[in-house]
């Protein structure tokens, strides 16, 4: 599912960024397949943000198949999950509690 843009911390000229990049793109997905090195062949659906959801300059967007933004998506969520527990406190002991 496409991310929707409520909430969400945009440029007020979002609608012809998205609009540029499909046109840059050709409506086909850029991500690179790791067998081939050949282009992903799909077409796109999602324009995403390549390094992190607040670089909003042409270059730091692609437009990505369905497949390929979950896929990406998925594993910074994951990465993300695993930085915050990372940095979760350890533990502690009650201190009313007997050892």
């Amino acid at each position: 599912m496409a991310w929707g843009t409520e909430g969400r911390d945009l440029p007020p000229d979002w609608k012809q960024r998205v609009a540029a990049v499909w046109k840059r793109d050709g409506g086909q997905c850029r991500w690179i397949l790791p067998k081939s090195g050949t282009r992903c062949p799909r077409k796109g659906s999602d324009v995403d943000h390549r390094y992190g959801p607040s670089r909003h300059h042409l270059e730091d967007l692609w437009l990505l198949c369905r497949e390929h933004h979950d896929r990406k998506t998925g594993k910074e969520a994951f990465a993300g999950r695993q930085r915050r527990k990372a940095k979760k406190r350890p533990d502690e002991a009650h201190p009313g509690r007997l050892r």
